[in-house]
């Protein structure tokens, strides 16, 4: 494979054979060390060669193998002549990361820390097979998939202030249930509200470095203030939908794929009847997982009012999702056009003053949230004007996995890595002991790392570092 390396944090993959454009990828000499790398930089390439694919494929410095695009992949295609892919966006749509603000300080919480920690894995469904918090019939998942995290809203699980600080402000339009099967139906009816398995988690944190004080303090944090993490997506009711279009696009697509490198990418001509389907059906998963987060922050309000003051209302700071297609406004160059732009485990990152911030961060750039592991850290950070100019404003959304899940469990019998982090200084609760060993902070990349090459390469701008205080996995 081709190499050439622009900067310490930037290498170039030029095109060759039948890729259409160049990729990118931003990293660092530790970061391209992990041995699965070059498989998820040739996922990258496959990308390349997919019609109507604008100006460069990039890889963020999280980029790992993953299903069709590598996870940290993004690509953009044109809007009239261009391609959507099922493998472009993951099987859980709309997969996303909301951060709340508890206002409350750590000398203040720590010694309810552990029973603050129970009540919420008390009150928040989570693991495979536990029913949501809200039972939905065919007129509930209409609504849902109509409305979003207005619907939410609407049934008492949070404010109308929330939805602007919401990526979207909750809600795709275009969403309609016709264009999902009635088995999506059914397992979207008895997830809603619910937290999932996996590396979905609720974590209480502390804020312990502060980089930025003036916008850290636009956003209400300052060192100790605690604030809440929690990353799930659209359950069941998005992987159904991903499912029933990959076997749709291979049934109804397979001349027009014919030619593309790897079954995974199976694609569909954006304007074509299909794609346009499954842009709907992933428009109402992405919509059902905003309302998802809204109740559970609803739940986590609820928790908190009843256990330390009814007075808090533990504000929304941020919302971003990290596996979504959307169709964005970017200029290529020079000019502007309509992409269809792919975020497979990346996360959007606006510069401030573009029009889609809210009122409020239009002075300081969208909030960029990044988690780490259930051992270190997770930081905040805000977009730039340099993202939209070179990522499609895209950013890395954690720290990315550096071993598989099956590794990560020997790894964790070999050393007790599990009895190891239940005995530690912080409260951790899971529904089994084999999801601690999948999500063991070996399995994953150093977060300051990561973070450090997106701010070195002018993707995000660091705010607050946080600490996990009170673990929660699914």
């Amino acid at each position: 494979m081709k190499w050439e390396k622009f900067t310490d944090y930037l290498w170039k993959i030029p095109k060759e054979g039948d890729m259409r454009v160049d990729c990118y990828l931003y990293s660092s000499e530790s970061l391209m060390k992990n041995e699965d790398l070059i498989d998820a930089v040739g996922q990258l390439k496959n990308v390349a060669h997919l019609p109507g694919v604008i100006k460069d494929v990039y890889g963020m410095p999280d980029l790992h193998w993953g299903y069709g695009f590598p996870i940290g992949g993004v690509a953009a295609f044109d809007a009239n002549d261009g391609i959507i892919s099922p493998g472009g966006v993951g099987f859980d749509i709309n997969c996303g990361v909301r951060l709340l603000n508890t206002q409350l300080k750590y000398g203040e919480i720590k010694r309810n820390i552990d029973g603050l920690t129970q009540r919420i894995f008390d009150e928040v469904p989570t693991g495979i097979g536990r029913d949501g918090e809200v039972t939905l019939g065919l007129k509930g998942i209409k609504h849902v998939v109509r409305k979003g995290a207005y619907w939410a809203v609407e049934s008492g699980y949070g404010t109308e202030e929330d939805l602007k600080h919401i990526e979207e402000n909750g809600l795709m339009q275009g969403a309609d249930v016709s264009s999902i099967s009635v088995k999506s139906v059914k397992r979207g009816g008895v997830e809603m509200g619910s937290l999932g398995s996996g590396n979905h988690f609720i974590e209480i944190q502390r804020v312990v470095e502060v980089y930025d004080e003036k916008i850290a303090a636009a956003l209400g944090l300052e060192k100790d203030t605690v604030t809440i993490m929690f990353h799930t997506g659209s359950r069941g009711f998005g992987h159904q939908i991903c499912t029933d279009y990959i076997k749709r696009f291979r049934d109804e697509m397979k001349d027009f794929n014919a030619s593309i490198p790897d079954k995974q990418l199976m694609c569909a001509p954006f304007r074509s009847q299909i794609g346009q389907d499954y842009f709907s059906a992933m428009s109402a998963a992405a919509n059902y997982a905003w309302a998802n987060r809204q109740v559970i922050t609803g739940i986590i309000r609820r928790v908190i009012k009843d256990m330390i003051s009814s007075a808090l209302d533990c504000p929304l700071i941020y919302d971003v999702s990290h596996n979504i297609a959307k169709v964005e406004t970017h200029v290529v160059n020079g000019v502007k056009k309509k992409l269809v732009v792919h975020r497979k485990g990346a996360t959007r990152s606006l510069g401030k003053g573009n029009p889609l911030l809210p009122e409020d961060y239009m002075d300081i750039g969208q909030p960029v949230i990044v988690p780490g592991d259930m051992g270190t850290a997770s930081y905040l950070l805000v977009g730039t004007k340099k993202a939209e100019e070179r990522s499609f404003a895209s950013a890395a959304h954690g720290a990315g996995r550096q071993m598989s899940r099956r590794r990560a469990k020997e790894y964790a019998r070999v050393h007790g890595e599990v009895n190891m982090l239940k005995g530690g200084r912080i409260p951790i609760r899971a529904k089994s002991n084999a999801t601690i060993a999948e999500e063991i902070p070996e399995a994953y990349k150093d977060i300051d790392e990561v973070v450090r090459v997106m701010e070195i390469s002018s993707l995000a701008k660091k705010i607050v570092k946080m600490i996990p205080i009170g673990v929660i996995k699914g």
